[in-house]
């Protein structure tokens, strides 16, 4: 591509912070470097149309992680890191809603649920037995208990008979969100390049050139947000993982109101309205999910589709949409990624799934490494 005399003056002179990804992480890092370097010039380069991995396509939960997927968390890292990650979970949530405000997000504090398949006996009655300990690891951040037995009302099949209720969940309009930062940052003379995908960086000491598909350009500092396409930046302590969601037609009548979790957090739906969002199944085939590629697959589908409807949607006609797939960046560590990785490269990445909840503040603490 030959850039004009114009092209390469206003967009790739003399810049001073250059965030590769345009989703939740990349945007709050460029809005939080404005606020610390008002007059400075900050680029924002994003290799798809709209931001490309999870930010437009997650399934819009305000969530911090339900009561098995704490606890699972526990068997792996300890109780001052789980709390830690709740905190910075939560926090990220009350920093986009004061960024962006609620009637901008559509947030609907309807509260989250968990609820568990009669034959996964052993998950239930774990997370019964563990609620008081859970609620106490928690009460420093929430003042109350986060967590409480409820009679299912939802007319669920196949499930036990109580759900684990949290009433501080809800859910976000994730397009509203996004289009609501977008235009933040335009108006904070943020420039945004879509399509534009970085092939090589080089740090040579002072700045940094990046390499584009047919040019490069040098830039002073520069903020990796890629979270899922992170793999290669931090040597494999990044993986992909494809989560595949479908959403049906609406549904009349529908009395199914908030977040829902079922099977360890591998499956979640919500209402969007009087239809019903679904999604997971990443555990039916971990390897084939490893995968930075948008698909969806017949085994994951059908398995959607039965959960729909024998469980979900029991006697109920409903018809799907629309499917569609994201693409999160996980490790053996749920603890995110927020480091320096050479004079003038940064990274904030490995947002565990959690990225509406935990992406401001990422965003945030990466630009604050600057």
């Amino acid at each position: 591509m030959q850039l004009s005399y114009w092209e390469l003056k206003n967009w790739f002179t003399n810049v001073d912070y250059t965030v590769v990804g345009s989703g939740i992480v990349g945007l709050h890092a460029a809005l939080r470097l404005r606020e610390k370097f008002p007059d400075s010039k900050i680029l924002v380069l994003e290799k798809g149309m709209l931001p490309h991995g999870a930010s437009t396509k997650n399934a819009g939960f305000a969530c911090f992680g339900s009561i098995s997927e704490i606890i699972d968390d526990l068997k792996s890292h300890s109780e001052e890191e789980v709390f830690s990650l709740v905190q910075k979970r939560w926090q990220g949530l009350q920093l986009l809603r004061k960024r962006l405000g609620d009637d901008r997000i559509d947030f609907k504090p309807y509260g989250g649920y968990e609820l568990f398949l009669n034959e996964d006996d052993s998950c239930y009655n774990e997370c019964v037995s563990k609620l008081p300990f859970i609620n106490e690891i928690l009460k420093p951040l929430f003042r109350t208990d986060v967590f409480a037995k409820e009679i299912d009302r939802f007319g669920f099949n196949g499930v036990r008979e109580h759900l684990v209720f949290n009433p501080f969940e809800a859910q976000i309009d994730t397009g509203n969100m996004m289009q609501a930062l977008l235009k933040q940052a335009v108006s904070e003379n943020i420039l945004i390049l879509n399509q534009q995908t970085v092939t090589s960086f080089v740090d040579k000491g002072n700045e940094v050139e990046i390499a584009l598909d047919d040019f490069s350009f040098m830039t002073k500092k520069v903020l990796f947000a890629t979270n899922g396409f992170a793999n290669e930046l931090t040597d494999g302590a990044v993986k992909p993982a494809r989560a595949q969601v479908l959403v049906t037609e609406p549904i009349k009548d529908l009395d199914i109101r908030g977040t829902f979790h079922l099977d360890r957090g591998y499956y979640y739906f919500r209402n969007i309205g009087d239809r019903i969002l679904l999604g997971g199944g990443r555990n039916l085939d971990f390897d084939a999910e490893t995968t930075t590629e948008f698909a969806q697959t017949e085994i994951v589908q059908n398995k959607l589709e039965q959960l729909l409807k024998e469980v979900i949607l029991p006697n109920q006609d409903f018809k799907i949409a629309h499917r569609w797939s994201g693409i999160m960046g996980i490790g053996n560590s749920k603890n995110p990624i927020v480091s320096q990785l050479s004079e003038n490269v940064y990274c904030g990445v490995r947002l565990g799934g959690m990225g509406v909840a935990i992406g401001s503040l990422i965003g945030t603490e990466l630009a604050d490494l600057i």
